[in-house]
């Protein structure tokens, strides 16, 4: 069944027939804890923002919002196609493209500044989760910017036909993810591309239209409340697919947009995310849709695939099958991946000791009411044209050139500006 696919990322080891082919040694290049003080960075040559996804004034971790609803789901002031068509924040690379002229390094002159509607990119970070990024992740405020470029300049040389976006916010994931180390960062950025060109029956046409099914079953859904790390709860029910309707990829595609969604999240991108697993009612049957097939497509695309960090795996209501299918499993996990996974049974006892109860829905002995998937569906539906004009132009089919995704920057839109609430 989908349970691999509530899988974290670790170091960037390749998984045995993963999804990713061998890729150009980065071994050459200068490796983070390596570099020298950073250089001043000119204005003209900052990228642009990622809007935040901010809680409301004075939220905090396990704060709801009026409702507990994650908001209106409506465009922030200057979202939408008009703003979109205005300000063109990801530069596509060619073949053919020049790389200085669209990613300048740091203090370059000022004929290579970036294009002149690249947007700036200012931190939404508290000053604690500033302070988190350091110790944790490697982030220095005052190098951040020239790492940025460092990574835009590797994948300039190293992958000029790569055809990615370029702004500081999106690099910015990406070295957030591997601790900014370069090397991994980048490699992670090249496996986050070829994976969606070799699996089109998971990212051709993937856009929340598209899997409004799966999401008004309530296979995947976001919890409105974090927990005390400040980390989204991503609850998944497998017992609410079922399969004459619809196949398992279109299960693995709501999961990947959700995810999507939630990395928009500067704290997102600091704290991590929770995964919390309900496999009651799950069948053997329906377990055998999960086939090793699609076992390491989903493995390697979350362990070295995605730009995110999952902090801790929770399954409940797990059948007796599971325990003998994860041992199975589990050789292809990195260890500290596995750790990472904590099968309580039955015992909601179990289960608080990890995500306290005020933050779990009454369904798994939480006082936050009942279930409710609406607020988190509205949300990522109000996202379509966001999703529309970011990544899924660049998926492609399994007969097609990297060169045929190379698009002019003149069509491409601001990266996602709808909000989602931490509260």
């Amino acid at each position: 069944m989908l349970w691999v696919t509530l899988l974290g990322q670790g170091p960037d080891e390749k998984i045995p027939g993963g999804p990713f082919p061998p890729q150009p040694s980065c071994s050459s290049l200068t490796p983070h804890r390596s570099r020298p003080g950073p250089a001043p960075i000119p204005a003209a040559t900052r990228g642009g923002p990622l809007p935040a996804l901010r809680a409301p004034s004075g939220a905090g971790p396990g704060t709801a919002l009026p409702g507990g609803r994650f908001g209106s789901g409506a465009p922030l002031p200057g979202d939408g196609a008009a703003e979109r068509g205005r300000s063109d924040s990801c530069h596509i690379m060619s073949g053919d493209s020049d790389c200085t002229r669209t990613s300048p390094s740091a203090g370059s002159p000022s004929d290579n500044e970036f294009l002149p509607d690249r947007p700036k990119y200012v931190c939404s970070l508290s000053p604690d989760l500033i302070t988190k990024a350091r110790e944790e992740l490697q982030e220095k405020p005052e190098w951040r910017l020239r790492d940025v470029q460092a990574l835009r300049d590797m994948v300039c040389k190293d992958y000029p036909s790569l055809g990615t976006c370029l702004d500081d916010a999106f690099l910015l994931r990406f070295l957030r993810a591997r601790k900014f180390d370069y090397d991994r960062a980048l490699q992670l950025l090249v496996n986050y591309h070829t994976c969606r060109r070799s699996w089109p029956e998971v990212f051709n046409n993937l856009k929340p239209s598209a899997i409004k099914p799966v999401l008004e079953s309530g296979f995947v859904t976001v919890l409105p409340r974090l927990d005390p790390e400040g980390r989204h709860i991503v609850c998944i029910r497998p017992d609410r697919w079922t399969p004459s309707n619809y196949p398992i990829t279109e299960n693995i595609r709501a999961i990947y947009l959700t995810l999507e969604k939630l990395i928009q999240s500067e704290e997102t991108q600091v704290n991590g995310i929770v995964i919390l697993a309900d496999y009651k009612g799950v069948s053997l049957s329906k377990a055998s849709h999960f086939g090793p097939f699609v076992a390491k497509k989903v493995i390697g695309i979350l362990q070295d695939g995605f730009p995110i960090r999952i902090k801790a795996v929770n399954i409940i209501n797990e059948p007796r099958i599971f325990k003998g299918i994860f041992a199975i499993i589990k050789p292809f996990l990195k260890e500290k991946i596995a750790n990472r996974f904590f099968l309580h049974g039955c015992d909601l006892n179990s289960l608080h000791q990890n995500i306290p109860p005020v933050i779990l829905p009454e369904e798994y002995g939480g006082t936050s009411g009942k279930l409710d998937i609406s607020a988190w569906n509205e949300l990522l539906l109000a996202s379509e044209e966001d999703f529309l004009h970011d990544f899924s132009q660049l998926v492609l089919p399994c007969d097609s050139s990297p060169q045929d995704m190379l698009h002019d920057c003149t069509a491409r839109k601001t990266f996602s500006t709808t909000t989602v609430m931490n509260f």
